[in-house]
């Protein structure tokens, strides 16, 4: 059961909620507020949210335990007899979205949806991020292959996994990551590590042995000890007739390295060798290189892609927006909320989105759909059909809102004109 996936505060709530009868529908809604740095998003999660619904409960080993941190027996019996139901509303994972437009608006009791704000930000919010990331990353690289190498930096086992998971939705990356090969499809791609050169006794017995026993996936580390030789050697072991796909550069100035073991293996007539190149890149460095004129073909992404460095969490909000039939705002300067249930309307950019309220009508598509109500599935979720969207939502985005280096500010949907009047009735009335 997932019922202590929450804060203490969130029961706390809850607690007082059903003690006063406080059980009418709610809706909250899930949104990230602007950031210059961002000024589109890749929302993934929504299938994470659902999953985490369906298993939600409190067993009794829980419940034991919130008996011994205050929780009285009269709020344990009713935690017990929590039935989820209500309905969740989501972009489809996958979509491009802006500040302020709502990912997924949750409609349910008002116990139940408040328990469930801490596990539905954090199921949103990392895949978001480095789907996002993977997106601006793939951007950088112009065309050129990315792999995502982040498993090993992940915060987490299950982290990384997920991290693949949206490094491939929103970049198109193949991983290093055996389970996520094995769980999501995804394909697989290792070269080797300098302990396998060092290991042998020289750099090229490494190579060596490496083309023989991996003949059909011969990418040679060529940095351990001098790049230049470690060309050379590479370039040795291909003359003696053991196969070569590619060289991997993993330190130094890259643009030089790049240029000089193109030009080597051109001179030694293999210019189908391809050069691979990693080491600490983000889609800023990959950036630099596409633009001073690096001969790397793919590149190769860790750390920076799996904790997305420069923007390590969203500022995401999960928002109380109606209760009982009542809309309600927070006027809170620079962290503002809208009232009601809402509807995101695109009618050609994604800076020219129509922020609206649920029961209005515009030109353009609607993102908001029903994915789920009362238990039953409304949707079909699948990482094929997230990466086919992705990439036509990505192609639709203006050029001059894909340099890693946007100085905003972040673009933001219009509000619809009974929206902006509701809030400011609200506002008013305090």
């Amino acid at each position: 059961m997932t019922g202590l996936y929450t804060d203490l505060y969130e029961l706390r709530m809850a607690e007082s909620y059903l003690k006063r009868g406080m059980t009418a529908d709610a809706t909250f809604s899930l949104y990230i507020r602007p950031t210059d740095d961002r000024p589109w998003w890749l929302a993934l999660g929504v299938e994470r949210v659902l999953e985490f619904i369906e298993r939600f409960g409190f067993d009794q080993g829980e419940l034991d335990y919130l008996s011994t941190v205050g929780f009285s027996d009269a709020a344990l019996d009713a935690f017990a007899g929590l039935k989820c139901c209500g309905e969740v509303a989501a972009v489809a994972d996958g979509t491009v979205v802006i500040a302020d437009e709502p990912i997924v608006e949750i409609t349910a009791p008002l116990p139940l949806a408040q328990i469930w704000e801490t596990a539905v930000i954090n199921l949103v919010q990392y895949p978001t991020l480095v789907a996002t990331k993977a997106a601006r990353v793939a951007f950088a690289a112009a065309g050129r292959p990315v792999v995502d190498f982040g498993f090993r930096r992940a915060h987490g086992l299950e982290t990384g996994i997920e991290a693949a998971y949206a490094a491939y939705v929103g970049g198109g990356m193949q991983t290093s990551n055996v389970e996520a090969g094995r769980r999501y499809g995804i394909g697989l791609v290792g070269t080797m590590a300098h302990a396998f050169v060092q290991s042998e006794p020289s750099q090229a017995d490494a190579f060596r042995a490496w083309a023989t026993d991996h003949p059909d996936n011969v990418t040679l580390l060529v940095d351990t000890y001098d790049t230049r030789g470690g060309v050379r050697d590479a370039i040795a072991v291909a003359k003696e007739g053991l196969p070569l796909q590619a060289v991997r550069l993993d330190s130094g100035d890259l643009v030089a390295l790049s240029r000089a073991a193109r030009e080597m293996l051109d001179d030694a007539g293999l210019s189908t060798v391809l050069i691979f190149g990693s080491g600490g890149l983000d889609e800023h460095s990959i950036a630099d290189l596409v633009a001073g004129g690096a001969a790397i073909d793919a590149f190769g992404v860790g750390t920076d892609l799996v904790v997305s460095a420069d923007r390590p969490a969203a500022e995401i909000a999960y928002k109380l927006v109606t209760y009982d039939g009542r809309d309600v705002i927070k006027a809170s300067e620079g962290k503002e909320s809208l009232p009601g249930a809402k509807q995101i309307f695109r009618t050609g950019e994604v800076r020219n989105d129509v922020l609206a309220l649920r029961h209005e009508t515009f030109g353009g598509r609607p993102l908001l759909e029903p994915v789920w109500r009362d238990g039953e599935r409304l949707a079909t979720f699948d990482i094929e059909d997230a990466r086919a969207r992705a990439v036509t939502e990505l192609a639709a985005i203006p050029e001059e809102l894909r340099p890693p280096d946007y100085p905003g500010p972040a673009p933001r949907p219009r509000r619809s004109d009974e929206l902006r009047a509701r809030y400011e009735r609200l506002r008013q009335r305090g």
